[in-house]
């Protein structure tokens, strides 16, 4: 059952794509412009968005989404480029393994202000437009990782924890005024990110397939879009268990 709007023809749609520089952002930002979206580009880092946008009219404009500031003069100059927004994609984050004896405050104060405040900074820029227009949406993607506690992603997962909530109250309150919401949750995707990761990462999958399920999720109009299945369908049943059964699972599989 579709949730949102679904989008028929990707060609012509005015999508924002905050976080785009690298990785999913990156793929996603080409393949909405081979798809021929009119795009904005985000990031911190102007010439690898110039890069992504050479030979087409993509609007490149540089943020640092955990400056206010700087999150709401992009938006303003990604309006007076496009005229309005179908869409917003908010893929901006990063990651850095914790666990409780290692534990970094400033590490995990960083990892916050990026992952959760940075989001929070998009919305305070591009909802009143996307209320004040009636239609469009917002997807913000999370992980797995904010399914439920697990090793090395003692903040990490927090803050995707905290995304998670985020859609669903935004789904809640902005539905019913027409706008769509959606929520990303990608497993393991290989991107700079991922790469610092120290074990073998199951159901591994290149940026540019997690780019199409994107798009093909939020297309179809679903709420929740997860991949890849195989691998997220199982940590979903494991949300199920209770702790006691949760606990003896997640350190038989992770050695944690």
């Amino acid at each position: 059952m579709s949730l949102n709007p679904k989008i028929a023809d990707w060609a012509g749609q005015r999508v924002w794509v905050i976080g785009a520089s690298t990785g999913i952002g990156a793929a996603v930002a080409r393949e909405l412009i081979n798809r021929r979206a009119r795009v904005a580009l985000s990031a911190r880092t102007r010439e690898r968005l110039d890069a992504i946008a050479k030979g087409n009219d993509a609007v490149v404009a540089p943020l640092d989404v955990t400056d206010v500031a700087s999150v709401r003069a992009a938006a303003a100059a990604v309006l007076s480029a496009l005229g309005h927004l179908d869409l917003v994609i908010v893929v901006a984050g990063t990651h850095s393994p914790m666990r409780a004896d290692r534990f970094d405050l400033a590490r995990a104060d960083q990892l916050l202000a990026v992952n959760l405040h940075g989001p929070l900074h998009c919305l305070d820029a591009v909802l009143p437009t996307l209320l004040a227009q009636g239609r469009g949406g917002i997807a913000l993607v999370a992980s797995v990782a904010g399914y439920r506690g697990l090793p090395q992603a003692l903040i990490y997962g927090a803050s995707k924890a905290a995304l998670i909530h985020l859609a669903e109250g935004l789904y809640l309150d902005l539905h019913p005024r027409g706008l769509g919401v959606y929520l990303v949750n990608p497993g393991f995707v290989d991107t700079p990110l991922t790469q610092r990761n120290k074990f073998a990462m199951p159901a591994l999958m290149t940026a540019e397939k997690a780019a199409r399920r994107t798009l093909e999720g939020i297309a179809a109009g679903r709420f929740e879009i997860h991949y890849p299945r195989r691998f997220t369908s199982w940590l979903k049943l494991l949300r199920l268990l209770p702790y006691s059964a949760y606990f003896a699972a997640v350190r038989r599989f992770t050695g944690g």
